[in-house]
């Protein structure tokens, strides 16, 4: 067996996979950040991204399903109530709901997914699918991306709010929301990983995770560049 990485080698083998691989490098990314999609594009990938985020959940309580560790399912949790909300407190999907609405959609059109395509639902699933059949310090490896969403969060919310001024302004709160809530997940995300990732297979499994699941943004922007003709 190969001698375990580092701490630092080990963070920076995560670190590189994001800095190379993280999908604020795709022209679809790079296109709406800079203002030069049209309302349709736009339209279009709020309404795919809603069953993305329909999916964080499900992955969330796939990895609490298989946690046999209390302090981390404590923690985990949060999570779930983040994007599912509880009564008196609005999560994320209901926001992202919101956003929606502020683009031109119906409340009965975003829920009934009848604007996703067979690429970001195919994308998404398989998230949700790893979640479920990798063990526990793996799947919470996956989610690592979230150490780049923070800046890449300010970024699309200072873009949304300068080029796509027709979207009704509250319905961007969900970019507001996440620009914190990020932060914090990933931090206890890496501390999670770098304490049950010890040995060298369950650092490359983490890292191939975190390969796997930037892959997965990557292949929705992918089917939304071809459905909206983006180059």
């Amino acid at each position: 067996m190969q001698e375990a990485w580092s701490r630092e080698e080990f963070v920076g083998r995560l670190q590189e996979v994001g800095t190379h691989g993280y999908h604020h490098l795709h022209p679809f990314h790079i296109r709406m950040n800079a203002g030069d999609l049209d309302q349709s594009s736009i339209r279009l990938w709020v309404a795919n991204r809603f069953y993305y985020q329909c999916s964080i959940p499900r992955k969330d309580a796939a990895i609490l399903a298989n946690c046999p560790v209390r302090d981390v399912r404590q923690k985990w949790i949060k999570r779930i109530i983040d994007h599912d909300g509880k009564e008196g407190q609005e999560g994320g999907i209901e926001k992202w709901i919101r956003l929606a609405i502020a683009c031109g959609f119906t409340r009965e059109e975003t829920i009934d997914e009848r604007h996703v395509l067979p690429g970001v639902r195919f994308a998404a699933d398989a998230y949700v699918n790893l979640a479920r059949t990798k063990p526990w310090p793996i799947a919470i490896a996956s989610s690592l991306t979230e150490l780049f969403a923070p800046d890449l969060m300010a970024k699309r919310l200072d873009a949304f709010q300068k080029y796509y001024t027709w979207i009704v302004p509250d319905g961007l709160d969900y970019f507001r929301g996440r620009l914190m809530q990020a932060r914090e997940d990933s931090e206890f995300a890496l501390c999670v990983t770098l304490e049950y990732c010890v040995n060298r297979d369950m650092q490359e499994a983490a890292v191939n995770a975190l390969r796997f699941k930037c892959d997965v943004l990557w292949s929705m922007l992918d089917a939304l560049t071809l459905a909206s003709q983006v180059s």
